[in-house]
């Protein structure tokens, strides 16, 4: 069951988060699907619980831009928006510190993040009771209408997370405005509750994302389509045996003779093996690499559920290079 807790109970909040579990809370856009941004199988629930169709990039709130710089690497054109425009209804995306320490499933395997400080009061509080960031996509089925209201959350999604914080009606009611400064041209990626031309009177003129080259690849930041993330060694997928020259991505019981594995989930659990993904292919990259092996064989993951999400990474990784 999901608990509906009041506005007074931002500690019983907190503390299913800290222990990684999914709360839904208000912010002044919408109600956002919270996990600790930390721990990768919360996040793992997060797009389990959304039904979510892929490895999209979650926005990870703080309570204050000292807490949400300390993640990544920002340049005086953030420091500028984030005096002007936080706490409010903006997302930067900036690059990630090397020292970050937010799940690589929270922002696709890429080396940026997607930060924002939402100005919400009870958003706010439970972010700095939580203590540490916290990743939150807007909390309704994946396709389905963004949530105003507690009610809205329920209707979406109970029995399918641990509790909403009930804060009444959210005061934007459309998400944030997304902008990408990861490049020296700052790009609008979404717009939302901060108009563009407010944007610009800090920054001057706002490019855009280049356009998809196909309507389903990766999206370092909502808004944005983009390549995905591919370890140095090529990929080999549905694997029924492995060389000694290989390292294996194991899914259930490891096939024998690799030279490195890597296991997503001995007892084949998806959330489990979708938690562990990216950090799988790094470590068999960097690991594989050093001992001199010729690639990365994957044993077959199903399609059911989070599966589907993990193969078309997993595709995506193994896709022939330009």
């Amino acid at each position: 069951m999901t608990e509906r807790l009041a506005a007074d109970q931002v500690e019983r909040a907190a503390e299913l988060l800290r222990a990684g579990r999914l709360v839904a809370f208000p912010t002044e856009t919408v109600y956002g699907l919270g996990g600790a941004s930390r721990d990768a199988a919360a996040v793992a629930g997060i797009f389990a619980a959304k039904g979510r169709p892929r490895f999209n990039p979650l926005i990870s709130h703080f309570p204050d831009a000292e807490s949400a710089f300390a993640e990544a690497v920002a340049d005086e054109r953030a420091h500028a928006l984030a005096r002007a425009f936080w706490p409010g209804p903006l997302t930067l995306v900036l690059p990630r510190a090397p020292d970050s320490r937010i799940a690589l499933l929270a922002s696709a395997g890429l080396p940026s993040l997607a930060l924002r400080v939402p100005a919400h009061p009870l958003a706010r509080a439970l972010l700095r009771a939580v203590g540490q960031p916290v990743a939150a996509p807007s909390a309704n089925r994946s396709g389905g209408v963004s949530p105003t209201t507690a009610e809205h959350v329920l209707d979406g999604l109970s029995g399918r997370i641990d509790a909403v914080l009930d804060g009444g009606p959210c005061a934007v009611g459309l998400e944030s405005t997304v902008l990408d400064l990861t490049g020296p041209e700052p790009r609008l990626l979404r717009p939302g509750g901060i108009a563009e031309a407010e944007l610009e009177k800090i920054l001057g003129p706002i490019g855009r994302a280049a356009p998809a080259a196909a309507e389903d690849e990766a999206r370092p930041a909502p808004g944005m389509l983009t390549s995905h993330y591919a370890p140095g060694l090529p990929v080999r997928l549905e694997a029924a045996s492995v060389a000694s020259s290989e390292a294996l991505l194991a899914f259930g019981r490891p096939l024998p003779g690799a030279g490195a594995i890597w296991q997503l989930s001995e007892s084949g659990d998806l959330v489990q093996a979708a938690a562990r993904l990216f950090a799988g292919l790094r470590a068999l990259d960097a690991l594989g690499q050093r001992l001199g092996l010729t690639a990365i064989a994957v044993q077959p993951v199903p399609m059911e559920g989070l599966g589907a999400a993990i193969n078309d990474r997993l595709s995506r990784a193994a896709a022939p290079r330009g």
